[in-house]
């Protein structure tokens, strides 16, 4: 029995990105579900069709090595695809079995890899949440909560899918099984079945919450553990945070993307601090000493020296971000601020200090 062309099946050209295999599946998941068409036996096949071809698509492995075998002949599509009759008499494709390249070992080794007589245990799906912190956490590290939609357990069937008093019996479609097998003749993987979800029984009643599903849509709060001299567009996955697994199945992972908030006072270079403080004329004739706030929220105080000149820098040792040991400066840039507009007093004293000074008006 020939294997089906899964780039086909999902209607995307073989050099579709990921993106373009999920959202392709997405679309014709949402379309073909058994839920969406319960009086449709096409459409289970083509939901199992398609989750079948997402499986192996959206792993790079096992597309890497679905890809191979593809070149060498063994997914034709079907509309170039010949009986025996018509390879033999007519030269055309025929159909490939995985029996036929059983010699050369490459059959065992493709079903090994997509779990040919076995269940492949199945997880939950893999979130994906934009994240603003605050931009001294980011720098100093902390942690943020974030609150996320999930699908749970339905707290009123346990996610049983049954209402109270219903009684259950054996899933048509898996034969209690709890999963079937996508696939055709010798390449097969095994998913729950989408008539039972998993479970292997279907309940007499659905459970009025979740009507059937065993699951329900909610929120959840995560604190999320922020590593110092984080960057905007930096990423962490958190271990079984995603979604929960289909019949108990583990949860998916947590990607969290980081956007760092702007901060009025601080900004970053590396691993330096900068920030800028003014100070008037005077100050920057005469000096002065100023308390210039940290970014751990302390206050030092800083010596400038006469005739400071505009944009000139100084630094605070020892006081920016913190990485793999080594720590950066926080550098501070003196802004001079002119008065718009002075009193005829304060005007004729100037002029007294410029001719004094030597300062030419």
């Amino acid at each position: 029995m020939a294997a089906k062309d899964f780039y086909q099946v999902l209607g995307v050209p073989d050099s579709a990105s990921a993106a373009d295999i999920k959202k392709a599946y997405r679309r014709l998941a949402k379309q073909y579900h058994p839920d969406a068409n319960p009086d449709n036996p096409q459409a289970a096949e083509r939901f199992k069709e398609i989750s079948e071809a997402q499986s192996t698509l959206s792993d790079a492995d096992k597309r890497k090595q679905y890809d191979h075998m593809r070149r060498l002949g063994a997914f034709e599509p079907s509309q170039r695809r010949g009986g025996a009759g018509a390879g033999a008499a007519g030269g055309g494709t025929q159909d490939f079995d995985f029996n036929d390249i059983s010699g050369f070992g490459l059959g065992d080794i493709f079903s090994s890899i997509f779990g040919r007589g076995r269940q492949e245990q199945a997880r939950g799906e893999t979130l994906e949440a934009v994240v603003e912190i605050p931009f001294r956490v980011a720098a100093l590290g902390g942690k943020v909560p974030v609150t996320l939609p999930v699908t749970e357990s339905c707290p009123t069937c346990h996610g049983s899918g049954a209402a109270a008093g219903a009684t259950l019996s054996t899933c048509p479609e898996c034969k209690g099984r709890g999963t079937i097998a996508f696939g055709q003749g010798n390449f097969a993987v095994n998913r729950p079945c989408p008539r039972c979800r998993g479970r292997g029984k279907i309940p007499s009643t659905p459970c009025p919450t979740c009507h059937g599903a065993g699951e329900v849509r909610t929120e959840k709060r995560v604190m999320i553990t922020v590593p110092s001299a984080t960057e905007g567009g930096s990423k962490v996955r958190l271990k079984g945070q995603g979604e929960a697994g289909p019949g108990g199945t583990p949860a998916g992972d947590l990607i969290i993307t980081f956007q760092v908030q702007p901060d009025r006072f601080f900004h970053r270079d590396g691993l330096d601090i900068l920030c800028e403080v003014p100070i008037n004329m005077v100050q920057a004739t005469l000096g002065t000493r100023l308390k210039v706030r940290t970014l751990d929220g302390k206050k030092v105080i800083l010596r400038i020296p006469p005739g400071t000149q505009p944009g000139r820098r100084f630094r605070i040792k020892g006081q920016g971000v913190e990485k793999n040991g080594r720590k950066g400066d926080q550098l501070v840039e003196v802004a001079v601020s002119l008065p718009e507009k002075l009193s005829p007093e304060a005007e004729d004293a100037l002029k007294v200090f410029a001719e004094k000074a030597g300062i030419a008006s």
